[in-house]
């Protein structure tokens, strides 16, 4: 009464549709994940390269500072010093700020990169 051939063919088509649609969705979860690890490389590799020649020229720009404190204090052990000694303080103070400077930003970053659709 309940059962007819059409039922029995509208049920395994339904079964059939369903199944497709399951297959897309993984597909396209496996897209997604690849696009978004794809951007998380992306994004990695930029500051690598602008954190590389940032670091060069920090140093070329260290050398600088030290040789033209020397003409004002007479030493140049005491030039390197004082440009290190200003490194050191700049090192303190990004320790101090480090949740405001890094983590946060990334969280925020990461975050909306994973969860973003």
């Amino acid at each position: 009464m309940f059962s007819n051939d059409k039922n029995v063919e509208t049920i395994a088509h339904l079964i059939e549709v369903l199944k497709h649609y399951i297959g897309l969705q993984s597909e396209y979860v496996k897209l997604d994940v690849i696009e978004k690890v794809v951007r998380l490389l992306t994004v990695i590799t930029i500051v690598v390269v602008f954190c590389t020649i940032l670091l060069i020229s920090l140093i070329y720009f260290s050398f600088a500072a030290a040789f033209a404190l020397q003409a004002l204090v007479g030493s140049l052990i005491w030039a390197f010093l004082i440009v290190a000694g200003g490194y050191l303080l700049l090192l303190f103070v990004f320790i101090l700020l480090r949740h405001r400077l890094i983590e946060r930003p990334l969280v925020r970053f990461l975050g909306s990169l994973l969860m973003s659709k």
